[in-house]
């Protein structure tokens, strides 16, 4: 079973997001993942309350699951309802339930690919649905659907109110839907409606864009850490100029996998300590690889949807000295899951441990505290001026 964090919010019952998940029954680095790279995505700002409450000791917790899960089956009823229903009276405000199709499409994200049309969506506080972002030469874009349209339903289902992973479900069609599959979408700018059939294409998520700054700096922005992302960012940087520095924009990635995230951090260290973590209790660590890029400035992006894989990225270069991070608070999404396949297929995920910067913090619940605050247009510019003070040419 490979893991994958596509939904990052916290969630009742059976929907929402996997984030620092631990895949299959061993525990290597490179079967973490935290987060998920998905069309929903929470807002800046939107960040878990600091006190989490109360659950289960996690062995406790996996196994009450596991037990309801095999009752409800053997009793000819749905075990992963029942899975679910335990994992809500767990406490563990990150648990889930997976049921055969959304793990299936969750497995999917992890490697950068999905059945859709190209949209990523966000509830706006009025239970409005919102376009975040269209996909370039996507079924969406090229309806000339645009970021900051409002989505009124989806094959006449209204989609006001309902969490951004049910509408991404609605706009895919499930694991089953394939290209060319059709779906109608209401929609709605400056208060003119309209209504458009969309074919559902194969689509693949572009996690790492690269573009350069109005002084020369070179900008890396990573939405996700899905497969290959890390190489990306190793082959972006080999071929940026030589003094030029570097600004590594994680703002708004919601994690991914860890061993990407690590292979970004083999970038820009010469080795050493990445992360801590404890699976029940048992420490792991992660370490980067030597070789990396240790001479070009650096500096680091964040916001509050900055989360999981990312935070833990971004801790590790300002713990280690290597990067200056710039923006507002993270998430604070630093707790592990481990998936579980139960009894009629459904994949239950518990929390089993959390992970730890390089110095020792923790971020869950907390985030991480950029070195200077700044947000929305003054970012940029604030970067630039910082690499300036370290050395960039740029």
């Amino acid at each position: 079973m490979s893991g994958l964090s596509a939904f990052s919010r916290p969630r009742a019952g059976r929907r929402g997001a996997l984030a620092l998940t631990l895949v299959a029954t061993g525990v290597a680095a490179a079967q973490l993942t935290c987060g998920l790279p998905g069309d929903d995505r929470p807002a800046a700002g939107d960040r878990p309350a600091a006190q989490a409450p109360a659950a289960q000791a996690p062995a406790a917790a996996h196994d009450a699951v596991v037990e309801a899960a095999a009752r409800a089956e053997a009793d000819g009823k749905s075990g992963a309802d029942a899975a679910a229903e335990a994992v809500s009276r767990s406490g563990d405000r990150w648990g889930t339930v997976y049921d055969p199709e959304e793990y299936a499409a969750f497995e999917q994200a992890l490697d950068g690919r999905y059945t859709g049309v190209g949209l990523r969506v966000r509830a706006r506080a009025d239970g409005a649905v919102e376009v975040a972002r269209v996909q370039e030469a996507g079924p969406a874009e090229r309806a000339g659907i645009h970021p900051g349209d409002l989505l009124r339903a989806i094959d006449g289902h209204t989609v006001t109110g309902l969490p951004s992973t049910e509408v991404v479900r609605l706009l895919r069609g499930g694991a089953d839907a394939v290209p060319g599959s059709q779906v109608a979408l209401a929609t709605e700018r400056s208060g003119r409606a309209r209504v458009q059939t969309l074919s559902r294409a194969r689509l693949h998520t572009e996690s790492v864009t690269v573009g350069r700054l109005p002084h020369g700096a070179v900008r890396i922005k990573v939405t996700a850490f899905t497969k290959g992302s890390g190489d990306e960012v190793r082959s972006a940087l080999a071929a940026a100029p030589g003094r030029a520095g570097l600004v590594l924009d994680l703002r708004g990635n919601s994690g991914g996998l860890v061993a990407e995230a690590v292979t970004t951090a083999s970038t820009l260290l010469d080795g050493g300590l990445v992360a801590t973590y404890d699976v029940r209790g048992e420490p792991r660590s992660l370490h980067a690889r030597p070789g990396g890029d240790t001479g070009r400035p650096v500096v680091v992006l964040v916001d509050g949807a900055t989360m999981s894989a990312a935070e833990l990225l971004a801790g590790a270069l300002q713990d280690r000295g290597r990067a200056v991070v710039v923006g507002s608070r993270t998430y604070g999404k630093g707790s592990v899951q481990m998936p579980t396949r139960l009894p009629g297929g459904s994949v239950a995920e518990l929390t089993v441990g959390h992970y730890r910067t390089p110095s020792g913090r923790g971020l869950d619940g907390r985030g991480l505290t950029p070195d200077l605050e700044a947000e929305g247009g003054d970012v940029a510019e604030r970067a630039e001026k910082v690499l300036s003070g370290l050395g960039s040419p740029s």
